[in-house]
């Protein structure tokens, strides 16, 4: 072979390793600052969202601290370009007591506010959140099917969204009243009766700031899990078509 093909082959894999570089950082970089990747592992979050579904989060809604980055390094304390979250949003956190776990659940509760929960009924400041029956649902997909109580409940600023309801005196049904400490926010999952969230203090408790990852914006994907891996014809029937780019509201 002679020096200019060696040469012209050395160049040509240089740019290819090059080009794989630049697209691995650009990755990292839109993963950092714009929107990351998650997917539902549990059905804490229905009927909002399901299990088997893919969304984008926004890293940009809250800010940036150590969590906004891969493998968290520890660069730097509290956030840069904070922002409190807007009560109702649904969001990526770092469990508290776990930094390697996230968490997507509902914030309810702002900085200072007093949050309870009385037979079932959320009370923010005292005051009892509307919540409307809707009938029942069935929830699937998510252990044994059952059928539960669907409502529609109202926060103070307006949000609505769907919540599920065993029954109103399950073990979360009746709390203390929680006051939120400067720098926190309280979160709760839609399935009331099936999630861990701020209502256990030993679990999740409060959410300090720092630990927020982003906002969920939109469902990219969804997937019911009713196909195995190896079954190509059945993939297009495990595909929840009609949530694919829904918002998560």
């Amino acid at each position: 072979m002679s020096n200019s093909m060696a040469k012209k082959n050395t160049g040509g894999w240089a740019e290819s390793i090059k080009t794989v570089v630049y697209a691995g950082l650009i990755a990292i970089g839109i993963r950092t600052v714009a929107f990351e990747p998650f997917n539902i592992p549990s059905g804490s979050m229905i009927p909002t969202l399901l299990v088997g579904d893919y969304l984008f989060v926004s890293k940009y809604s809250y800010g940036y601290s150590r969590y906004s980055m891969p493998f968290a390094p520890n660069l730097f304390e509290g956030r840069v370009f904070g922002a409190v979250p807007k009560r109702g949003d649904v969001a990526v956190f770092r469990l508290p007591r776990d930094p390697s776990q996230d968490y997507i659940k509902r914030m309810i509760g702002l900085p200072g506010d007093r949050v309870q929960v009385r037979n079932g009924i959320l009370h923010i400041n005292g005051v009892a959140v509307e919540r409307k029956p809707l009938g029942p649902y069935t929830v699937d997909g998510d252990g044994p099917r059952m059928t539960v109580r669907h409502y529609r409940e109202t926060l103070p600023n307006g949000v609505s969204h769907g919540i599920l309801e065993m029954s109103d005196d399950m073990r979360l049904d009746n709390t203390p009243e929680f006051r939120v400490p400067e720098g926190h926010v309280f979160a709760m999952g839609d399935n009331r009766d099936n999630s861990q969230d701020s209502r256990e203090p030993g679990a999740v408790g409060f959410i300090p700031l720092e630990n927020l990852v982003g906002r969920a914006e939109f469902i990219f994907f969804s997937w019911d899990g009713s196909a195995a891996w190896w079954q190509v014809w059945a993939w297009p029937f495990a595909i929840r078509w009609g949530r694919i780019f829904d918002g998560v509201r």
